[in-house]
């Protein structure tokens, strides 16, 4: 059974606080950590937080659950085995864990597709963006320095194969999926660490997971070989992904619950040779509806 955890109700005004500004969950257990709170009380507290927030509930007031040692709060959508057939493509499986879940792929896309995926996209590039935790607008950040731009959902005839096999792959209609993203890393580019879910923070996060739901899965796909650097890194995992062409790293970090898992939090490493392509595909709970549909 799970046990209870009691908190100061200050520290739940300090959390409700820093999570307002924008603070990301991990950073705050990190905190909690170097003050002397036990690991995984911090992270049962932080996620009751968040979970609250997402599902537009009240928080906690003095007290949690902590779960028992191995609890999974979610199923893994990805499909069991060594290999997966996904819309007539045999994708490997080199390497999954289970909580949370994580896979590292082979085979998601060959040369040619990666090749024309690149020239597609090359002149629709512009500098990337993120979300500003607090407005919800897309800023200009040096928290990334990579270059991209977004295709529309089957836009063209190649680009509906692409989203086919990642749907088919993911185990969740093509509709649920945003439209890929193909990112360029020149050298030294990077991204700092950061969550693909929706904070419910500002006005447009709540308004994209009302209308469509939480992001639930990510997949990245490499669309070059790195000679150096250029990982996915896992920070509070410790796991790191070669960028390989036509490989891919695939997450997830929502149940059906709609509960969210903070140990997603990942980042790009710097390029420190040559130069770095991806292409991501997002995954929602329900239909993907863009603002202003």
């Amino acid at each position: 059974m799970a046990s209870l955890v009691r908190f100061a109700p200050e520290l739940g005004r300090w959390l409700t606080q820093s999570l307002d500004r924008g603070q990301s969950p991990q950073a705050l257990v990190g905190i909690m950590n170097q003050r002397g709170m036990d690991a995984r009380a911090a992270q049962a507290i932080v996620d009751a937080f968040v979970d609250a927030r997402q599902r537009r509930q009240p928080v906690p007031v003095d007290s949690v659950e902590l779960p028992e040692d191995g609890a999974s709060s979610a199923a893994a959508r990805l499909a069991p085995g060594t290999r997966i057939h996904a819309a007539g493509r045999e994708i490997v499986v080199y390497s999954r864990a289970a909580d949370p879940v994580f896979a590292a792929l082979g085979n998601v896309l060959d040369a040619e597709e990666c090749r024309i995926l690149i020239e597609m996209a090359r002149p629709r590039l512009k500098l990337s963006t993120l979300v500003d935790p607090l407005t919800g607008q897309d800023i200009v950040s040096d928290k990334r320095t990579s270059y991209g731009m977004f295709f529309r959902l089957a836009e063209n005839d190649f680009i509906a194969r692409i989203d086919r096999r990642l749907s088919a792959l993911t185990n969740l209609p093509i509709e649920n999926g945003e439209g890929l993203q193909v990112l360029h890393y020149p050298l030294g580019a990077s991204s700092e660490p950061h969550f693909d879910y929706l904070l419910p923070t500002n006005a447009a996060n709540r308004e994209s997971i009302a209308r469509s739901g939480q992001r639930v899965s990510t997949l990245v796909a490499y669309l070059n070989d790195v000679p150096a650097g250029g990982q996915t890194v896992f920070p509070t995992l410790g796991w790191a992904v070669s960028p390989l062409r036509g490989n891919a790293v695939y997450f997830e970090y929502c149940d059906d619950a709609g509960r969210v898992d903070p140990r997603s939090l990942h980042a790009s490493a710097p390029v420190t040779q040559g130069e770095k392509w991806v292409v991501t595909k997002w995954m929602r709970q329900r239909r993907f509806v863009s603002a202003g549909s």
